[in-house]
């Protein structure tokens, strides 16, 4: 499946309010848009991304109505928290299956029941999740739901009431973390600071930046290229860089807002 953005169907060229063209990363002819209601730097800001993000680390979902539907009414404020984590859930899955399509497979051939030979393909062994608390657990049954036996770590980063600066609580992986192919699991990269510090973790357990892919569902900007500019060696996939990032994910999915 290819990771790019295509062209939304159906845009009403004849409505009242002319619409922005907003490029995403990846997706240098195929712009997606952006109501007159965002700040007026948002097109500017988009666009640039194209330029500092459109690495083949940065990969998009292929955004269609569904995944753009779903972005939408995660995003709106009346959304009520039923449809919030049912919403949420869907589009969790779609990254995590897509996150599963950047892993290793090799070629195999199984046997039918009426005893035809098959060629097909399985993933190789050693993958492993890794969430970052409290948000990140969100996605943790997404991937359970498509790999049943999946181990899955957790990191706990919380900012210094002083500093300011992301600490590191409690972290606790597989024992042969290093060995494994790592999906990284956090829905929103704002900043990019908690990512780059469990990334950080991981590595000092021996995990190396090539075998690590960060699972999110929205992403500014800043925190992808801060992210990269880290670690050009990561892989991350998301559904949308915008530089408006609903913060308010975790809030509303575990009914703490």
């Amino acid at each position: 499946m290819p990771c790019h953005n295509q062209q939304l169907n159906n845009i009403n060229s004849g409505q009242e309010h002319p619409m922005k063209q907003v490029r995403f990363a990846n997706s240098s002819s195929v712009p997606a848009v952006l109501s007159n209601s965002e700040p007026s730097d948002a097109t500017s800001i988009q666009t640039d991304s194209q330029d500092h993000t459109g690495l083949p680390q940065l990969k998009l979902l292929p955004l269609n109505d569904q995944i753009r539907e779903l972005q939408t009414i995660i995003r709106d404020k009346t959304t009520s928290r039923g449809d919030f984590v049912f919403c949420a859930d869907r589009l969790i899955r779609l990254v995590v299956e897509e996150g599963l399509n950047q892993l290793p497979y090799s070629e195999c051939t199984v046997t039918t029941p009426t005893g035809y030979k098959y060629e097909g393909v399985k993933f190789e062994r050693g993958n492993c999740g890794v969430s970052i608390m409290r948000s990140g657990e969100a996605m943790e049954q997404g991937l359970r739901d498509c790999c049943r036996s999946i181990r899955i770590g957790k990191i706990l980063i919380q900012s210094d009431e002083e500093t300011q600066k992301a600490k590191v609580y409690y972290a606790k992986f597989p024992p042969d973390v290093y060995r494994r192919k790592v999906l990284l699991m956090y829905p929103i990269l704002s900043t990019g600071n908690t990512v780059i510090e469990a990334v950080r973790v991981l590595i000092e357990h021996g995990v190396q930046p090539r075998h690590i892919i960060l699972l999110s569902l929205f992403s500014t900007p800043h925190g992808a290229n801060s992210i990269i500019q880290e670690f050009p060696d990561i892989t991350i996939l998301t559904t949308e860089v915008h530089p408006v990032a609903p913060t308010h994910f975790g809030q509303r999915y575990f009914g703490t807002d």
